[in-house]
């Protein structure tokens, strides 16, 4: 309309400026047979200008915010969490490896693990299961390059702390016995063999995507595969020396309770965040981590003081972080309603895989990773199919989710995990061997690992 306006306008005013002929002249006139008008050519409509992606301030301010609080979860978060539940002697040096870990995993990640786990391969048979090299060293990742709505670098880093936290949860299941050196080469290979693959199938558009897993903000990804993992390496390593005999018991609850409160805390930005924009889905997901978490320490409580005679400190922090798993792959999914029910199974869950299981198989899992992570985040990422609603999730993807689809994932996460972990501990058992001394063990990881102690 605005292109024939312009076209039109100079006719019209040349139009207006001609005198009209006297009235009488026009009825006289001889009415002269109308020329046959010519059919107008037809207007081809413009092609629709691409839409160019640009980055919006209010969505890069909370995922600025997001992955700041994602890192504060590893660190001090899960470091304090699982200092307080060792043994004095070993403190240090369980902190320590929550901090170590950040720093080689941030390094790893922006040399290749981005590029694993978010770029295409070159060789379409290897697509569905890594991505490839071509975003190594960041390589074609821009400063002005946009993912969505927010900087591509951002994207980068908010996955990154993803990529720290997982391998740190695994050091809770083999606690107070493996060498520092050892923990080091498992977790750089673990992270390349292990998490990027993963990764890359449900986030990075490989096979398990492909076939409609859904997994909102790391059930699988994280929790299944580290809690997986860490049963491994604690049926591996062994029992700590005295295990059954000694008392083991936590040294202090009270770094486990702040550690599982930033924790609580930061997982808004793990599940909240990964709505990857300020919006109503970010609002829903945080409303159910906060519902699912409180859901889940109601449970924990109830059949701890019902078996027990008396509720735990301990197993409060537990059921909370149980709560967080379980929600984590249904956060974006779920109703508040939905989000209750999977607190509450997924504590409950959590309490026999943490308690009664591991008494029943008595394995060492030294902090309870496989019976929170592994246990919770398969219940979660089950229920995740079971309940996804379709006012939240999208009508498709609400009617596409299912049990069947949801174990599918579950079970190709496990059996990778699990095989992938055990060869690694093979290989570096018979090199340079997985466990410290009986010596050393009994002498503390603080002193004989790092040559330093806490006095106090």
């Amino acid at each position: 309309m605005l292109a024939a306006a312009i076209v039109g306008a100079p006719v019209a005013s040349a139009w207006a400026q001609e005198a009209p002929p006297p009235a009488e002249a026009m009825m006289e006139a001889p009415v002269e047979e109308a020329a046959p008008v010519a059919e107008a050519a037809p207007v081809e409509e413009a092609p629709a200008e691409e839409e160019v992606a640009t980055v919006d301030s209010g969505d890069t301010a909370w995922m600025l915010t997001s992955t700041a609080l994602v890192l504060m979860m590893t660190i001090p978060g899960l470091a304090l969490f699982y200092g307080g539940m060792v043994r004095k002697k070993n403190v240090i040096a369980t902190v320590a490896q929550s901090f170590a870990i950040t720093a080689v995993m941030s390094v790893l990640w922006m040399v290749v693990g981005y590029s694993l786990a978010f770029s295409e391969n070159s060789n379409p048979a290897l697509q569905p299961f890594v991505g490839g090299l071509s975003n190594a060293f960041l390589a074609g990742v821009a400063y002005d390059g946009v993912a969505g709505t927010i900087p591509e670098y951002l994207f980068v880093v908010f996955q990154m702390t993803f990529f720290i936290i997982t391998p740190a949860l695994i050091t809770g299941a083999f606690a107070e016995r493996m060498k520092f050196s050892a923990m080091l080469l498992f977790m750089v290979a673990w992270s390349l063999i292990v998490y990027a693959p993963v990764c890359h199938w449900v986030w990075g558009g490989g096979f398990l995507s492909d076939e409609g897993v859904l997994d909102f903000a790391g059930g699988t990804v994280v929790h299944i595969n580290a809690g997986i993992a860490g049963l491994v390496c604690a049926i591996v390593l062994g029992k700590r020396k005295g295990y059954g005999v000694d008392n083991m018991a936590p040294h202090n609850l009270v770094l486990t309770m702040i550690g599982a409160a930033m924790l609580w805390v930061g997982w808004f930005g793990l599940n909240a965040g990964s709505a990857v924009a300020a919006d109503g889905l970010a609002a829903v997901a945080m409303l159910n981590t906060q519902v699912a978490t409180a859901g889940a320490i109601l449970s924990w409580l109830v059949i701890e003081w019902v078996e027990r005679k008396k509720p735990g400190m301990l197993g409060m922090a537990s059921g909370a972080i149980a709560g967080l798993v379980a929600i984590t792959p249904a956060a974006g999914f779920v109703s508040p309603q939905g989000a209750l029910i999977i607190g509450l199974v997924g504590g409950a869950a959590a309490y026999v895989g943490a308690v009664w299981l591991k008494k029943l198989l008595k394995y060492d899992d030294s902090l309870d990773v496989f019976g929170v992570h592994g246990i919770a985040g398969i219940v979660g990422a089950i229920l995740t199919g079971v309940l996804a609603d379709a006012v939240i999730a999208g009508e498709e993807t609400a009617a596409a989710a299912n049990a069947g689809t949801q174990f599918i994932g579950v079970l190709g996460t496990v059996a990778w995990s699990a095989i992938a972990s055990f060869v690694i501990l093979m290989v570096l058992k018979f090199t340079i061997g997985l466990r410290v001394s009986e010596e050393e063990e009994v002498e503390g990881l603080d002193l004989s690992q790092h040559g330093e102690a806490i006095h106090n």
